[in-house]
């Protein structure tokens, strides 16, 4: 983890806030936004650091896309929020991706934790659990069997991940700012 250059904090925060606060406006992440995403995160990072800026805007982006695509594939998560991430990851590197992935995940649980007890369901929310556990131990996609775990199914229970991980891209700049200097 490493404090990021002027920059690329910028486009960071305003990419994360924008998106952040799209989605809980309309549930949606503009398709617009995540692809300035992608291009300042690699035309900010070759302009810095030449080819050691692609290469690092790349291997954020990739990891970043093979994380949460897979997340989207399994109808966890929204292509919005894999495009964000994959955004987050070119302007932010493997490295520090992986300290925001981590950031967002804290985030989202104590979110979550907070949502479920809001609306009473916790044993609801353990059930669903231990199926998911259960069909991707059988390596079938849990969706398929339960559709109240489906991203997409309009009686889930959902939370607006791209303002998690906004919260989670503005806790790490100010820790690795607060941190580093």
């Amino acid at each position: 983890m490493y404090q990021l250059p002027l920059a690329v904090t910028i486009p960071l925060l305003a990419l994360v806030i924008i998106a952040g606060v799209y989605d809980i406006l309309w549930r949606k992440i503009p398709n617009w936004a995540a692809l300035a995403g992608i291009l300042a995160g690699f035309g900010v990072n070759i302009f810095l650091h030449h080819w050691a800026g692609l290469k690092n805007a790349a291997l954020g982006f990739g990891l970043a896309f093979l994380v949460y695509f897979s997340l989207y594939l399994l109808r966890g998560m929204g292509a919005g929020d894999a495009k964000l991430m994959a955004a987050v990851g070119a302007l932010a590197g493997p490295g520090n991706w992986v300290a925001i992935l981590v950031l967002t995940a804290l985030i989202g649980a104590i979110c979550a934790l907070i949502l479920i007890l809001s609306r009473g369901a916790l044993q609801q929310t353990f059930m669903n659990i231990g199926h998911i556990v259960r069909e991707l131990a059988h390596f079938r996609a849990p969706y398929k069997t339960h559709e109240e775990i489906d991203v997409r199914n309009s009686g889930a229970l959902r939370l607006p991940h791209g303002a998690v991980i906004a919260l989670a891209v503005i806790a790490f700049i100010s820790i690795s700012s607060s941190y580093l200097t």
